[in-house]
């Protein structure tokens, strides 16, 4: 058989995709599986997004798109960062593509060689990783301890800056723990950076919308404008608007970067889905009151689970203050075995225990770079997440 690319070597699947596949495997086998792996609202679309696409549809907006995004849509995206994040962005700073992922793939791609850096506050989405590497990047990771709150540390990010850094990964609220960056420790890295002008800046805001406990959400471009030529803002609709299948992402930053992306771009897929623009238009210029409503009930998702894994004994759970997942410590359980007779050496073999025994599914904190923790994902029904916090504490509880 031919070969494969050498880029590809060490690059895998998505944990986190890995395990809902498996868990959609084992509920088509008619086993009654507790989904908490997918970090993907249960919220329905907003109908007036939805029906905004129908129209476009039905009249005709159906032939290729502008690469970059459609005009209206851009003009969407600009008014969205002015009115959320303070920020001003021209129509030829900003990016539309196929979800934030695409505009992350676009920016490692456009400006990573072999032997660069890209700096990742871990733990880190997975992702991050795997396309870093793929532009032939090498990863430096910062730890970000539970005992500070899953926050970083300006002082650990100044020491993990070399010449060969390419790129710094800014992601709060975060995935996989939720925790949120302060303005003050924002500004703390904002003067990191401002001492190395060689480096790009990417700031992931898609769960800007989803923060909790009255916390300010702010971004690095807003906080520390002198580095707004170097920062490229991401965002999306698929969270806090609950359209990830709609596959809309959007960014702004310096036009060079901006231009560099969008010829990468045009290798890769050219412009998106001119249904799901017409959709991002409403959801980006309609009413906004709804998200708030939506953190609320994300919010109290939140208080539920934590309250119920904080009285698991085996388990510490850190109460994040963003996004929709918790990312609970397992230390105490290593070293045991499960009632099935699998020892757990990890988080990876506990997350696949839990799903064999208890048919719950998680995912392991190696896939995000920091053990031993698992992450739920509490966007779904408090019923479902109440039986999956129950069948955890059996599975702990059982462990000898």
């Amino acid at each position: 058989m031919p070969g494969f690319a050498d880029r590809l070597n060490g690059i895998a699947i998505s944990a986190s995709a890995a395990m809902t596949d498996k868990a959609s495997a084992l509920k088509a086998q008619g086993m009654k599986i507790v989904s908490l792996s997918s970090g993907e609202p249960d919220f329905p679309t907003p109908g007036h997004v939805v029906e905004a696409a129908i129209v476009a549809a039905r009249g005709g907006d159906t032939k290729y798109p502008p690469q970059d995004g459609k005009p209206a849509l851009k003009k969407a995206v600009q008014a969205k960062f002015q009115r959320d994040n303070n920020l001003h962005y021209g129509l030829d700073e900003i990016l539309v593509a196929n979800g934030a992922k695409q505009i992350i793939y676009n920016a490692m791609m456009a400006t990573c060689n072999p032997g660069d850096e890209v700096v990742l506050p871990t733990p880190y989405w997975i992702s991050y990783a795997d396309i870093a590497r793929l532009g032939g990047a090498r990863i430096v990771q910062v730890p970000c301890p539970a005992g500070n709150d899953f926050r970083l540390s300006a002082r650990d990010l100044e020491a993990a800056i070399t010449p060969k850094t390419k790129w710094l990964v800014l992601n709060f609220p975060n995935n996989p723990t939720g925790a949120c960056c302060p303005r003050k420790d924002l500004e703390d890295i904002a003067a990191v950076m401002m001492k190395h002008p060689h480096v790009w800046i990417l700031t992931d805001d898609i769960y800007e919308h989803l923060i909790y406990d009255d916390f300010e959400f702010c971004t690095l471009a807003e906080i520390e404008p002198r580095l707004k030529d170097r920062v490229l803002t991401v965002n999306g609709v698929s969270k806090a608007y609950a359209m990830t299948g709609w596959r809309v992402g959007f960014c702004g930053g310096p036009r060079e970067l901006i231009a560099a992306m969008n010829n990468m771009q045009g290798q890769a897929t050219s412009g998106i889905n001119t249904i799901a623009q017409a959709a991002a238009i409403a959801a980006l210029e309609g009413p906004q009151d709804y998200l708030n409503d939506r953190a609320q009930e994300y919010q109290a998702r939140r208080d539920l689970v934590v309250g119920l894994l904080n009285a698991i004994p085996g388990l510490r759970c850190h109460t994040p203050q963003g996004a929709f997942y918790v990312y609970p410590e397992i230390g105490a359980c290593l070293g045991k075995t499960t009632k099935g007779g699998r020892r757990i050496e990890s988080d990876t073999d506990f997350v696949m225990a839990l799903l064999e025994e208890q048919q719950v599914a998680t995912v392991q904190g190696a896939a995000y770079g920091m053990s031993p923790f698992f992450r739920i994902s509490y966007a779904t029904d408090t019923d479902t997440l109440r039986e999956g916090c129950r069948r955890i504490a059996e599975f702990v509880s059982s462990l000898t």
